[in-house]
């Protein structure tokens, strides 16, 4: 892998968007699911491959732009008036990308409804965004408790009222008709699922090159850190400082850019954790912290579904581990952790002892270096790697600085107006 990297545009988005609905029972496989509608549509309407790459992707990731546990959980329940300003969100993320700005466009009017639209339903843009629009609201309206043949009829009722309102009539018959076996039913529901969109989805046949990849492990690492001003720009530094540690150690540059990514993701599991654990201004107590604990499990089982990601997953989920094992979740000891997941372990810790918390304002630079000091002392993390922090101090606290910065002026002119 450190002589060049190979990985799955649809093996990283499905991986990612299974990530952003794992945080409850109610939100599982919901994108999945919404794709998969829009993906049946899509054939039947006979659309041209990329239109349907496109739709497809937007499916996966039409929920982005809802940054917290309590806003998916939300807009699932149809609890949110403002249903609009997620889809905003979410179009300010994608839109960086500049293969992903069609599916940002499509993504950006998924709530709204037919009779507010003016443009013809034949404009590429209405249609998808219509077919998106009623995948989602059927995907929400199932009852996750009572067996799927035994309301699919009450759900097909349901939107067929809003026929002509919110879904122009058109889209409801295309739903209508592809929704008219079981089997689209029972796919649906199935935990196979996942493996069905893996292995014949529509996605481009095309693998990822490294600067495609890092632009990915960004617009996921906004969606971690934005959930919360005090993380806006957490992972923006633990990737910085790992870099540039990882620089100063000698691995390779390959190795360096992949531990850029890792850096992005290793906080991906904290997806799952409500905010009323992430902000408290507090310690944590037993409960909360066991439940804080899973984010770094949940790191590393969404990242290693991942073709090629093995590494990577490994550096980024093992930064709460100490080299004695008392670490957490995995309790791996020295002989199992790699030089990259030492220096993960040792930016996470930096960046965070230097940022303000709910809790605590950020230390100063004595303040840190004694704190490390005792984490190398009691050889908890790798001495040489402490040792190369201290001596490049100065170097290593501007670059994370200065990249913390162009993050946090990008959070605050985007989203700081919508939190």
């Amino acid at each position: 892998m450190h002589r060049g990297v190979s990985i799955n545009l649809g093996n990283l988005i499905l991986s990612l968007s299974d990530a952003m609905d794992l945080a409850s029972p109610f939100l599982v496989q919901h994108q999945q699911r919404t794709a998969y509608i829009v993906w049946e549509m899509c054939k039947l309407a006979r659309l041209s491959d990329k239109r349907l790459e496109n739709s497809f992707i937007a499916a996966l990731l039409h929920d982005i732009g809802a940054f917290s546990l309590e806003e998916k959980i939300a807009l699932h329940n149809y609890e949110v008036r403002d249903k609009e300003e997620h889809c905003i969100r979410g179009e300010i993320l994608l839109e960086r990308i500049p293969w992903l700005r069609e599916p940002a466009r499509i993504m950006r009017f998924h709530h709204m409804d037919w009779q507010d639209w003016t443009e013809p339903i034949e404009t590429p843009l209405a249609l998808e965004s219509q077919m998106l629009h009623i995948a989602d609201y059927l995907e929400r309206r199932i009852d996750r408790s009572v067996y799927i043949l035994h309301q699919n009829e009450g759900i097909l009722a349901d939107i067929i009222e809003h026929r002509g309102s919110y879904f122009h009539p058109d889209v409801v018959d295309l739903l209508l008709t592809v929704s008219g076996s079981e089997e689209f039913w029972l796919d649906l529901m199935s935990p196979r699922l996942y493996s069905l969109l893996l292995h014949e989805g529509p996605y481009r046949k095309l693998d990822m090159g490294i600067e495609e990849l890092i632009r990915i492990s960004e617009l996921f690492r906004s969606i971690i850190d934005f959930r919360s001003r005090f993380t806006a720009t957490h992972s923006s530094g633990v990737a910085a400082a790992a870099s540039i540690l990882s620089r100063i150690f000698g691995l390779t540059e390959m190795e360096i850019r992949l531990m850029e990514v890792a850096g992005n993701l290793h906080d991906l599991g904290k997806l799952v954790i409500p905010n009323g654990i992430l902000d408290k201004p507090g310690k944590l107590d037993r409960e909360e912290m066991a439940i804080m604990k899973s984010h770094t499990y949940f790191t590393y089982s969404v990242l290693n579904t991942i073709g090629g990601f093995r590494e990577i997953a490994e550096w980024a989920a093992y930064h709460h581990e100490k080299l004695d094992g008392s670490g957490y979740p995995f309790h791996c000891k020295a002989g199992e952790l790699s030089t990259g997941a030492r220096i993960m372990m040792a930016a996470d810790i930096f960046t965070a002892l230097a940022e303000d918390r709910p809790y605590r304002k950020g230390m100063s630079e004595n303040g840190i270096i004694q704190i490390m000091k005792q984490f190398q002392d009691r050889k908890l993390l790798d001495p040489r790697i402490i040792s190369l922090l201290f001596d490049n101090y100065s170097e290593i606290s501007s670059h994370v600085s200065g990249k913390q910065a162009e993050v946090r002026e990008f959070y605050e002119n985007q989203f700081a107006f919508l939190k």
